[in-house]
Order: C-alpha cells, then sequence, then structure tokens
C-alpha cells in the first residue's frame, strides 16, 4: 500500500519510526515532512500530505503532531478526506469499520512505540463494513459536494 506520512516538529520522531515500521513490512512511504525538530507549522504538512491521499497518489495518510489535534483537523478540511485521530487500537478499527477513515492521525506526545505500530497494524489491516455505513458517508460528501445539511 501507498501510505503518505507527514508530521510537524512534534511528531517527527514518531512518524521517522512509523516511517520505518511501514517500509519494513512491504509499504511504499511519501514523506511530505517536516524533515527535523526546528519548530514548523502542521497544517503546511498535513495538507500536502491529505492533498496526496483525496488524489489518489497515496492510498492511505498517516499523521503526527504532539496530539494529533492540529493535524486531524488540518487533514480534514481537504475534500475527500476523512481523517480519525486515534489512541488507541479499538478507535482506529472502528474509525476504518465504520467511518472508512482514509487518515490516521495519531498523537506522538501520548503513545508509546509499541502502541503506537499496534495502532498503525490494525488502522491498515481493518477493512470498511459499509452497509448501514454508506449513507452516513454518502451524507458528509453530500454536505462537502455542496454544502447542504442531510435534515
Amino acid at each position: 500500500m501507498k501510505v503518505a506520512v507527514g508530521s510537524d516538529h512534534r511528531g517527527f520522531h514518531a512518524k521517522e519510526l512509523v516511517k520505518s515500521y511501514l517500509t519494513s513490512a512491504g509499504h511504499q512511504v511519501e514523506d511530505f515532512g517536516c524533515r527535523g525538530t526546528t519548530s514548523c507549522d502542521y497544517p503546511d504538512f498535513a495538507l500536502a500530505g491529505a492533498t496526496a491521499v483525496a488524489s489518489g497518489k497515496a492510498e492511505r495518510g498517516i499523521f503526527f503532531c504532539g496530539t494529533g489535534i492540529g493535524m486531524s483537523m488540518t487533514a480534514n478540511k481537504v475534500k475527500g478526506i476523512r481523517a480519525a485521530l486515534c489512541h488507541d487500537e479499538l478507535t482506529a478499527e472502528m474509525s476504518r469499520r465504520h467511518n472508512d477513515a482514509n487518515v490516521l492521525c495519531l498523537p506522538a506526545d501520548l503513545l508509546g512505540e509499541a502502541l503506537m505500530r499496534r495502532v498503525v497494524d490494525v488502522w491498515l489491516q481493518t477493512d470498511y463494513e459499509a452497509g448501514r455505513h454508506d449513507r452516513r458517508l454518502q451524507k458528509i460528501t453530500q454536505f462537502e459536494n455542496n454544502g447542504q445539511c442531510c435534515v
């Protein structure tokens, strides 16, 4: 699978860890930055990576910042992105099964290396259930496309 990764300075080390882990598992990884621990702005990297996912240049994205909140908020501004901030295996699984999340946002300051690898594994291996969840995603897409609320 082709995976876009990105981080700000606080997520840099976690990104590098997961990037190496993904590569060793046979995934193709495109790194949208940042390139070190010097203070930088998370929107630059979240927008670049999310745009790659939305355009089909990458199948999924995994982004890191201190809390994961900034990356999640920013990635979700890109049309076609369903970014989920996950803290454990269950939230990762449900983000895929019920929400067909195409971007995983991780809190680099809050998760240890072992948990981060498990969350990534679950998220990459879990399929979308479809069915009753389709109508919910269609409502999101409808609003995203024309700004009309469903109710």
